[in-house]
């Protein structure tokens, strides 16, 4: 009986530990591959053995209290020695194996990482995949996370990094807008086109369309007549033959290859960002980690 609940008492300190630093039993759940019922009991019989109230609950909206707040530094630091021994456990094998979580943007996952999941299981068939899809930055350490893959400029931290690919960017048609409207010979010719542009769900904003004219890159704001909130929208819009966009190269090769979409102003395309993948140093010697990054190293080579 001793046992029984000194296992309740750290699993109801590691969920805690996660709803703490995730601001929700849902986010916690996720991370520790369990339901929000399960965090949420566990939390609660970690309260009613400690006699203190953790957290304020409402229904938008999940703080910690006074008490919860003293406590929550110190179930962290159990909630990650706990992860650190379970990746020294995992380095000792030499076969990859267990859960790879993965954390990305939707366009990413679903164009970059999804298609080689596939290949990479075949190769390790030991090794399950926990891919996840957000727009937000996720904090790779209190959520468990593996390996993530980003765009852009990236902040200095503690994580580890390896740059994959540079982004390209060019401007697509579908074949039959162009046998209806002809191409675009320069950038300003695009005010007699139709467009699809991209706004920033986070900001609002228009995407403003990169061009790499002789050794400078200019900017354009096309006045499209069809504008989304999603990347793949416009990859679906454009395809469909909704008009020119802006689409990353990487993501376009598929339906190019399938004679879905045509470059057009290919000679003013413009490397903007890198792709990038990161993971916490506590992974480092994951094999799971390492043979993921070299899957992703030759497809992108390829």
């Amino acid at each position: 009986m001793k046992e029984q609940i000194a296992l309740e008492r750290l699993t109801g300190l590691i969920a805690f530990a996660r709803a703490g630093s995730l601001g929700s039993f849902t986010a916690a759940a996720r991370a520790l591959a369990v339901s929000p019922s399960a965090i949420s009991k566990s939390i609660q019989r970690l309260e009613q053995r400690l006699g203190v109230t953790l957290f304020t609950r409402t229904t938008r909206s999940l703080v910690m209290t006074p008490e919860g707040r003293a406590l929550h530094e110190r179930a962290l630091k159990l909630l990650l020695d706990a992860e650190a021994i379970e990746q020294t456990a995992i380095a000792a094998r030499s076969e990859p194996a267990g859960t790879l979580r993965i954390a990305t943007s939707l366009p990413i996952g679903i164009h970059i990482i999804a298609p080689v999941l596939p290949s990479f299981r075949q190769q390790f068939p030991n090794v399950s995949i926990d891919l996840r899809l957000s727009d937000q930055i996720v904090d790779l350490i209190e959520e468990g996370i593996d390996i993530a893959i980003r765009i852009g400029e990236l902040p200095d931290s503690s994580l580890l990094s390896k740059r994959l690919s540079s982004l390209r960017l060019c401007a697509y048609a579908s074949p039959a807008y162009i046998d209806a409207h002809g191409i675009p010979s320069q950038p300003s010719d695009l005010t007699g086109h139709d467009t699809v542009n991209l706004r920033y769900q986070s900001s609002g904003q228009l995407f403003r369309w990169p061009f790499q004219v002789k050794n400078h890159v200019v900017e354009v704001l096309p006045a499209a007549q069809i504008i989304v909130d999603s990347s793949d929208a416009v990859i679906a819009t454009v395809a469909a033959g909704g008009g020119i966009g802006m689409i990353a190269t990487i993501m376009a090769a598929p339906y190019v290859k399938r004679g879905e979409l045509i470059p057009v102003l290919h000679d003013y395309a413009v490397e903007r960002s890198n792709i990038t993948a990161l993971w916490p140093d506590s992974r480092r010697t994951n094999p799971a980690v390492r043979s993921f990054l070299k899957h992703l190293e030759a497809n992108f080579s390829a």
